[in-house]
């Protein structure tokens, strides 16, 4: 029994092993590691050349082959569900611990303005209208725009549409159903080939990470980053154990941190929730979660449930009413911050350093003049690694409770009898 235990855990040893490695490469070399990164961009470039086909292949097939509609209805329900209520959790939490622990406490409020005269600020983001980033957010202008990961949104809606046309068409899609069947499960087998390479990609990139984000946690941003940090914590451990709990008890808690690992190890060395859709993917079909669900909701959550991307975006837009003085503490106040943060955390790349939409979307809503961009980018890259993990990992146990709506109470023994 104990091989078999250490066997199960192996790879994720290996994975752990090269992140420590990795961080204290960074924190002893500092700038220095950054020699390394070109290692680290090979497995990244790796994962993200396979995350297109990936992403197209596993949803429509996943909804191609659904055994009738009506189970799909069932599973799209209770994914929108979940994503609601955990995204408005993240969001009254974050807003609390925002407006308690005041991001601007002793700061110094004019070097943080000066940046505002940073010329390398975007003079696009003043054109950006509302309803316009929502177009862009879940369309795009042309077909072959859709083979990019920074389209990751307009894929999947793409990929829904395409699944659907193929279970409604009938005996006739059923040839091209069986396609996506075997175009995923060959993603699947590709995405293993890439992993061998993982704890020597991961270590490197992980070294850069740390080597260069060191210097960035200075003055008025450090508050905002031990607030995110602390939320972190609690959410992490506290608020995921409790969705394991509601999914299927004591044992839901048990098969979650067992298969957790892994995808948070993935999550905090490449910041990046598109990199993470694979190990995802196997993680939650260790903890039981049905094919089709699974397949559904992951690549579905990296680009629309980012509880993670959430707080952030409560943060920053907290960060800014206290810089202009303005009012975060009435009613109206309150729930413009929880709104525009649900939509932060929904148009938010699953790419490292995919938060400028978001950001941009914050300034447009509120009005801030796009010269602060600068000042929440900051904020952005100090709390990517945190984020990333919350985002990309909230997705897994997001899986066992839409499971539990699906599938009932008793899903997981059903799923290992």
């Amino acid at each position: 029994m104990l091989g078999r235990l250490l066997s199960n855990y192996k790879s994720t040893f290996l994975l752990l092993f090269s992140i420590i490695i990795g961080g204290v490469a960074g924190v002893v070399f500092g700038s220095k590691a950054t020699i390394v990164k070109p290692f680290g961009d090979l497995f990244l470039n790796l994962m993200f050349t396979i995350i297109v086909p990936l992403v197209f292949f596993s949803i429509a097939s996943a909804i191609a082959n659904m055994s009738g509609m009506k189970r799909l209805g069932k599973i799209m329900g209770g994914i929108f569900l979940v994503f609601v209520i955990t995204a408005l959790i993240s969001a009254i939490l974050g807003y609390i611990g925002a407006v308690i622990v005041d991001p601007l406490k002793n700061t110094d409020v004019s070097s943080i303005k000066s940046i505002m005269s940073d010329p390398g600020t975007d003079s696009n983001a003043e054109d950006v209208t509302f309803l316009g980033q929502l177009v862009k957010t879940f369309t795009v202008s042309d077909f072959s725009e859709l083979f990019s990961k920074s389209n990751m949104l307009q894929l999947i809606v793409f990929s829904i549409l395409f699944g659907l046309a193929t279970a409604m068409v009938g005996d006739k899609g059923k040839p091209i159903a069986n396609l996506l069947s075997s175009g995923s499960a060959i993603m699947m087998k590709i995405v293993k080939f890439v992993m061998y390479y993982a704890p020597i990609g991961l270590g490197c990139y992980f070294a850069t990470v740390i080597g260069e984000l060191g210097p960035q946690i200075l003055e008025g941003y450090a508050r905002a980053f031990i607030l995110y940090l602390v939320l972190t914590i609690v959410y992490f451990f506290g608020f995921f154990t409790l969705y394991a709990f509601i999914a299927s008890g004591k044992d839901g808690v048990k098969v979650f941190w067992k298969n957790a690992i892994s995808p948070a190890v993935t999550a905090i060395a490449t910041c990046s929730s598109a990199a993470c859709i694979p190990v995802n993917l196997e993680s939650v079909k260790k903890m039981g979660v049905p094919t089709d669900i699974a397949e559904t909701i992951i690549p579905l959550g990296a680009n629309t449930h980012k509880d993670g991307s959430v707080f952030g975006g409560v943060l920053k837009i907290v960060f800014l009413f206290s810089l202009f003085g303005k009012d975060m503490t009435s009613v109206s106040g309150i729930l413009s911050i929880i709104a525009v943060s649900f939509l932060v955390g929904a148009v938010m790349g699953a790419i490292p350093g995919g938060g400028m939409i978001g950001e941009m979307l914050i300034l447009s809503v509120f009005g801030f003049p796009p010269e602060v961009l600068p000042i929440i980018a900051v904020i952005s890259t100090i709390i990517d690694v945190p984020a990333t993990l919350l985002n990309s990992t909230g997705n897994t146990v997001c899986a066992m409770m839409v499971s539990r709506l699906v599938e009932g109470k008793n899903w997981l023994k059903k799923a290992f009898n």
